[in-house]
């Protein structure tokens, strides 16, 4: 009798499984429509099946969260330096200019185009190692959310969910762009309406 129970638990929470798979299945390719067609010509039946599947007992969905969050952070924190440097820029500038007018102040005229041609290759210097500097910061912050994107790629691919994988290819980029944008959809979908109806 006992063996019977366990197995009719098992049927109904697989018949279970099979209808939540559905409902995911259901609203991903209801989203898709959404897309742009080239995309929805990507998107096979079996990527969104298996999508579905990864979806169904919610901690892909959590994963996202974590991910978008310290994407958020990570972005917030790069921006931040970028403006420390750009205030340490303008500083510089500033002192610069206030040294310039205190020596043509404190000149003798007939100095004076010896001084502001001296003072005009050190402004020039300055603005070449300020565009230098900026670059560098660019290049970094660029590097840095390459990597943070391969690192979301590759916990992706960890947790089995479909079209993730790590990549540089900017269509494929794209694609898992938009899968994450469905994956978010169907988050907020499930926030709004309760976790067991999409």
């Amino acid at each position: 009798m006992e063996r019977y129970a366990s197995s009719l638990e098992e049927s109904v929470d697989g018949a279970r499984q099979q209808e939540k798979h559905y409902q995911l299945l259901s609203a991903l390719q209801s989203l898709v429509k959404e897309l742009p067609s080239s995309f929805q010509q990507r998107l096979s039946y079996t990527t969104l099946s298996d999508l579905a599947l990864a979806l169904l007992d919610g901690t892909v969905f959590e994963i996202v969260q974590g991910l978008l969050e310290i994407q958020h952070l990570t972005e917030k924190s790069l921006y931040n330096q970028r403006l420390r440097l750009q205030n340490e820029h303008r500083v510089l500038r500033q002192a610069l200019r206030q040294k310039h007018l205190e020596a043509q102040q404190a000149c003798r005229p007939h100095n004076l185009p010896v001084l502001q041609a001296a003072q005009h290759r050190e402004l020039e210097a300055v603005e070449h190692r300020i565009r230098e500097e900026q670059h560098a910061m660019d290049r970094k912050i660029v590097l840095e959310l390459d990597r943070k994107v391969a690192d979301q790629q590759s916990t992706l691919e960890k947790a089995g969910v479909a079209g993730f994988y790590v990549t540089t290819n900017p269509q494929e980029l794209t694609l898992q762009m938009n899968l994450l944008e469905l994956i978010r959809k169907l988050q907020q979908r499930g926030c709004q309406t309760g976790k067991t109806a999409l």
